[in-house]
């Protein structure tokens, strides 16, 4: 997929509304054992990239050090039509000192605001260093259920379409 389809994707008002809730993504990766894994994690969209961050021994650092490649759902739940913005992209992993500004910034869409001056004290008083996560989408796909649905539905509501 080429960055102008992948940016017109991620640039629909519902992508946009995604990308901005306080859902968390869904990261799945593939773990060292060669297994899938699947994570909920805040994450940050900068506009070009997801950032997200998480501890240096976390087992999905070893694994995407060693196996990059990502995706990511964020989709709601509670709501029809549903919604799910579908993300793929090679995940770079870099250790940094502190607590990254992207992590406490995704973390404010989670954290009620009444607890979030304490939540980040102690987040800031727990970590020396963290692993900043950051993911350049190189697919996207946006489903609605309205104006766009999965690939093989849509077929299969073509080839009734022509049976009929």
């Amino acid at each position: 997929m080429n960055r102008e389809d992948i940016a017109a994707v991620l640039d629909k008002p519902i992508s946009r509304e995604l990308l901005a809730s306080s859902i968390p993504a869904r990261l799945a990766y593939t773990g060292i054992d060669g297994a899938p894994r699947v994570v909920p994690i805040g994450f940050r969209w900068t506009g070009e990239h997801l950032l997200m961050a998480t501890v240096p021994n976390a087992a999905k650092v070893r694994s995407l050090r060693e196996n990059p490649r990502v995706a990511l759902t964020v989709d709601t739940q509670d709501q029809w039509p549903p919604r799910a913005l579908l993300i793929r992209g090679a995940a770079a992993v870099r250790l940094v000192a502190g607590v990254p500004d992207s992590y406490v910034e995704a973390s404010r869409k989670l954290v009620p605001a009444e607890h979030f001056a304490g939540w980040e004290q102690g987040v800031r008083a727990l970590y020396d260093e963290m692993v900043l996560i950051t993911v350049e989408p190189d697919w996207a796909k946006l489903l609605d259920f309205e104006t766009t649905i999965p690939a093989a539905v849509q077929e299969l509501v073509l080839a009734r379409r022509d049976e009929g």
